[in-house]
């Protein structure tokens, strides 16, 4: 599942304790077929960005490109957006989510300190260069702005919903009025670029540009397998479909409209058959550009006795000691999973026929665990617990842990073990049983997306990496797919096409209002690459599309470039 960690106000520090570990969930998303050049056939690569990375962990977008992230991906989705529990609209707002286990955790909940009110110091920045506060927005979608510039082909997504932010999808898609309007408000606050003024941040047009596209991960349609007191309904199958029409239709005319622009469209998709069956498997992959199944998660230590097996296993296994999911489907496995999306499993209520090349398999960087685990025949596999295992200081939750806290387990030969019929991998290590990915693993899994003609990988989540972002790299390299090298400097165009069509040239002002005969600076006016203009005594020069962002304030990496007093 994609689990939304509990947000932190403006005036907190560190991030609070993540959600509840409960049933086998669903991720999403993707790239669209156009994310990259650089994306060979079945290799494409998609990873989460969580909103709280920025607060405990300190794990900042700057990361993404010192530690060699960026270059390696197609697509960032960043992981998660609300829906108004009333409006039913995209929103944001400064309220931390509640408990896991409270019905409305979610309601009312949202990031917009880390989205963009977090100032970043020059250190801690993209570009190098220090917020200002007099910005139209700082945070983390500024950074990614800044990402943006340094890695053209980079896509970001802004995800909606997630674990805890599900609650209201079932409502907002219930008629063809509240999917419309869902839709416009997503698309005039992320893509458009409309973010309400909170902080002294925000205000028309001043997220204009990040965004790429949206992902939906509605966890989950028709089903009571979400977070407690999510909203379901016998509906929603044929509802979650108009939904992801209606996105298609107004991101496309939207695009259309505005340079002929192509916007993503992405879903996390669930693994368990007792989730896929609510999901119209044979329609949906025609408004889709990509789907990501959530192929983790499977099991885990919320059976807190046990038995203990994979979290992901790949193909099915006899000795998989699990009861089925649920009355009338197979186990879980990520075979069953993509066999019921492509071929499906009329016995089980799935028709399948979804695209297998816009299918991602999913690729988690965190390892569930159990504690109390007698070794048995085979290093813990299949045994009893007696309980989770011990929170790890950057995951904070028993039974998780990310590859950074299992140094000297994960790939340690006397620690490490492989499970040849599920074709997965293990750990073992005083008492302790882990189950997650190894580079054996990695290439199992790539080997499979490839004989099955799949789209490639999605990866949750990036906070999960080690600083070396060794599972991601071993990733990239099973898939085969070539880096993105940073550009030195700005680019000359804007790294993806801004949601209004800009003028060829910008408005003349009248005479002697400018410098000589370069026109005066016009706040709200849409400029281009080479544009030029004249404010507060200097001539200044785009260097990309920008609006709304005043000369002399954006520093000297951004859009104006300095040409000097008149």
């Amino acid at each position: 599942m994609h689990i939304r960690k509990p947000l932190v106000a403006a005036a907190a520090t560190a991030a609070l304790a993540a959600g509840a570990l409960a049933s086998f969930a669903g991720l999403g998303t993707a790239s669209a077929a156009d994310a990259s050049s650089t994306a060979s056939a079945g290799g494409v690569r998609i990873a989460y960005y969580d909103q709280w990375s920025v607060y405990g962990s300190a794990f900042y977008p700057k990361h993404l490109d010192t530690r060699g992230i960026a270059g390696k991906l197609d697509v960032i989705n960043y992981s998660f957006g609300n829906i108004h529990p009333t409006n039913l609209t995209c929103f944001e707002a400064n309220k931390a989510a509640g408990d896991d286990n409270n019905p409305n955790a979610g309601d009312g909940a949202g990031d917009s300190y880390a989205d963009y009110q977090k100032s970043f110091s020059a250190a801690d920045s993209v570009s190098g260069v220090a917020d200002k506060w007099d910005q139209p927005i700082v945070g983390v979608f500024n950074q990614f702005k800044q990402l943006k510039a340094k890695y053209p082909k980079l896509k970001i997504n802004i995800s909606i919903g997630g674990w805890t932010y599900s609650k209201y999808f079932s409502d907002a898609a219930k008629t063809d009025a509240s999917r419309k309007k869902l839709v416009s408000s997503c698309i005039d606050q992320y893509i458009k670029g409309n973010l309400p003024v909170e902080g002294g941040y925000g205000g028309a047009g001043s997220a204009a540009g990040i965004f790429d596209g949206i992902d939906i991960d509605w966890e989950y349609p028709g089903s009571a397998g979400g977070h407690l007191g999510n909203h379901y309904a016998p509906e929603d199958k044929q509802n979650f479909t108009l939904l992801l029409k209606e996105f298609r239709t107004q991101l496309d005319a939207y695009g259309a409209a505005n340079g002929g622009k192509k916007y993503l469209l992405t879903s996390a998709l669930p693994a368990g058959q007792d989730k896929i069956k609510y999901i119209e498997t044979d329609k949906i992959g025609a408004y889709l550009d990509y789907a990501n199944i959530m192929t983790y998660d499977m099991h885990g230590a919320w059976d807190a006795d046990g038995p203990t097996y994979h979290q992901s296993p790949l193909t099915n296994s006899p000795a998989d000691p699990t009861d089925a999911i649920a009355p009338g489907s197979e186990k879980y496995s990520i075979k069953n999973a993509i066999d019921s999306w492509i071929d499906g499993k009329p016995a089980y209520g799935i028709a399948g026929g979804f695209p297998a090349g816009k299918l991602t398999l999913g690729y988690e960087f965190y390892y569930r665990g159990w504690k109390g685990v007698p070794a048995g025949p085979a290093g813990g596999l299949a045994q009893s617990a007696t309980g989770p295992s011990a929170a790890r200081p950057t995951s904070q939750q028993p039974g998780i842990a990310n590859y950074k806290e299992l140094g000297g387990i994960v790939d340690n030969p006397a620690t490490t073990f492989w499970d040849d019929q599920a074709k997965a991998s293990y750990f073992y290590k005083d008492g302790e049983f882990f189950t997650g990915l190894n580079q054996k693993s990695i290439q199992a899994r790539v080997d499979y997306g490839k004989q099955r003609g799949l789209a490639g990988a999605m990866m949750y989540s990036l906070l999960g990496l080690d600083n070396n972002a060794t599972l991601l790299n071993q990733i990239s390299d099973a898939l085969g797919g070539a880096t993105q090298p940073p550009v030195t400097t700005p680019p000359t165009t804007p790294p993806t096409i801004p949601p209004t069509t800009p003028p060829t040239t910008p408005p003349t002002t009248p005479p002697g209002t400018g410098c000589g005969s370069t026109p005066a600076y016009v706040a709200g006016t849409v400029y281009t690459g080479g544009s030029e203009v004249s404010h507060n005594g200097h001539k200044w020069k785009a260097q990309w599309w920008t609006q709304n962002e005043t000369p002399g304030t954006t520093g000297e990496w951004g859009v104006w470039k300095d040409l000097g007093a008149c």
